[in-house]
């Protein structure tokens, strides 16, 4: 649910993915590693000094718990030794760097975790890593999940997040390798069929749901919607940040994969006990607040609910250019940008379909991104390839939870473009129709060249799209029709009634805005000259 200052069904108890899922195969930087040399043993001569010590620092950071050194190795230090040495190869293979861990299976599996990341970013995954990964996941959530008791280890929330996200992403990355016939040899076609297992959609689910009832997130998000302590209802692995984290972002995970499958009800279903304000738990990791509401305002899009994803895209959008500064240090701005940019491509759709008064900074970067295509989304059947290039570059990859059947991507554009196709008359009529405030059916048939039939069929059409299923309070998938349209009119015998309601302008908050830029001016200028 939203807030304008701005239970699932279990599907198992625990996770055995393991023994279900094997692959059966028949700048420069200056982090302080480099100053310390440490003696080299036999199988780690090859690795830099600087990157041995950063792995010893890795290692002691997280025997001790350590949380904030440990956010700035997964934040900071991992990335600018990766520029430094491995660009271009991958990171030393765990085997290579355990004698210097005392071989601590936990600690290894936490290294592949981002040796495989990094494969995945900077180089092409082989089908062989791309199980290995799968397999390196099922052991570090079957620590999690199924040792005797919560475990002790402790991770950044930052990490966190990644680790679901890039779950979800190899996930999706696999299914998308699968499902490209061209160009696999008759081995890796054998290879996919007796390992149809790994990365199965149901594994994936599985693990995701299976966070959510171990944390008892949900019960604990309840119980803090209604104003009680979240630790009421935690339990025991709950009540451990590294639990209750995971769970959490398992929540959002959920709404991401629904999307990916097609499912936007089920998306909008698991966010029942979130609310979306800047004090959500999601506003913690900016990644994760920002997938958030580009998923929801997707699936938003695709129920045809056009004024709600305007207003989770724009919230978002504003969050964005807010934080600008902040978030532009992270190693994930590249990737924040794009989901921005993407954002901004579907707020044009919905925009258009749906015009909106929009928030100016907003509005103002719309026009300088998209104008063009604003522009062209109100010509009829010309704005129908303006359509498709913006949903084909903003939605994400859509998946086929089996690899059979029609493409996935093809089969949601269709679906979408059949609603287009509907309505992409409705522009022009809606132009013609503010300027008059009554006029005759066989007059306004002229103006649009089409017969009094067609055009009776198309108010019926625009009287239909002019009321939306909207939210107001409750829960994400709940709403009201409500009038979307500024215009509204009525048909009596052969003449068309016509009445704008026109939304006066918001002077005091421009000036208020300006006001305070002045002053931030002012007081930049005050400082450059002491």
């Amino acid at each position: 649910m939203y807030q304008d200052t701005f239970e699932e069904d279990d599907l198992i108890a625990e996770v055995e993915l393991v023994a279900q899922a094997r692959y059966s195969q028949n700048n420069e930087v200056d982090d302080g590693f480099d100053t310390e040399v440490v003696s080299s043993q036999t199988t780690t001569a090859q690795i830099p000094d600087g990157v041995r010590n950063f792995i010893l620092h890795f290692y002691r950071n997280v025997i001790d718990s350590n949380i904030y050194e440990l956010h700035n190795i997964f934040d900071s230090s991992f990335n600018k030794l990766t520029e430094k040495y491995y660009q271009k190869q991958a990171w030393p293979e765990a085997e290579v760097i355990a004698p210097l861990v005392n071989d601590d299976q936990v600690f290894l599996t936490l290294y592949r975790e981002l040796y495989y990341r990094h494969i995945y970013a900077r180089l092409t995954p082989t089908l062989e890593q791309r199980f290995h990964s799968y397999e390196n996941y099922c052991d570090l959530f079957n620590y999690i999940l199924n040792s005797d008791g919560p475990v002790s280890l402790e991770l950044p929330n930052q990490w966190l997040w990644d680790i679901i996200d890039e779950f979800i992403y190899q996930f999706q990355s696999f299914c998308n390798y699968r499902d490209r016939i061209k160009g696999k040899s008759d081995q890796e076609a054998d290879l996919l069929k007796e390992n149809s297992q790994i990365w199965s959609c149901y594994s994936v689910l599985n693990v995701l749901y299976s966070f959510i009832q171990k944390s008892r997130i949900n019960e604990q998000l309840l119980v803090s919607k209604n104003g009680g302590d979240m630790m009421e209802a935690a339990g025991e692995y709950g009540s451990r940040p590294l639990y209750k984290m995971l769970g959490y972002f398992s929540i959002v995970g959920l709404v991401r994969v629904h999307c990916l499958l097609g499912d936007y009800v089920l998306a909008l279903k698991m966010m029942d006990n979130i609310v979306l304000n800047k004090k959500a738990m999601f506003a913690r990791v900016t990644a994760c607040h920002v997938t958030t509401y580009y998923y929801v305002g997707f699936a938003y899009m695709m129920l045809r609910r056009y004024a709600d994803a305007i207003k989770a895209f724009s919230t978002v959008l504003s969050f964005i250019q807010r934080t600008k500064q902040y978030h532009s240090r992270s190693y994930q701005f590249d990737q924040i940008a794009k989901k921005g940019d993407q954002m901004y491509a579907l707020l044009a759709i919905c925009i258009a379909l749906c015009p909106t008064r929009l928030d100016e900074n907003i509005h103002s970067q719309l026009r300088e991104k998209y104008g063009e295509q604003l522009f062209k989304m109100q010509k009829g059947e010309d704005s129908l390839a303006v359509y498709v290039d913006l949903f084909q570059f903003a939605c994400p990859k859509f998946l086929s939870p089996t690899g059979k059947g029609t493409d996935p991507h093809q089969n949601q554009l269709k679906v979408f473009m059949a609603d287009i196709k509907n309505q992409m008359n409705l522009p022009t009529l809606r132009s013609f129709m503010k300027l008059y405030t009554s006029m005759g059916i066989e007059k306004l048939a002229k103006f649009l060249e089409i017969d009094s039939d067609e055009l009776t069929t198309q108010l019926l059409i625009f009287k239909q799209k002019s009321r939306q299923y909207k939210w107001v309070s409750g829960n994400l998938l709940e709403g009201e029709y409500l009038p979307t349209s500024d215009l509204d009119f009525c048909l009596k015998q052969d003449v068309v009634h016509i009445a704008e309601s026109k939304v006066g302008r918001r002077y005091g908050d421009w000036f208020l805005r300006n006001i305070n830029r002045c002053e931030d001016i002012l007081a930049n200028l005050e400082l450059s000259k002491a």
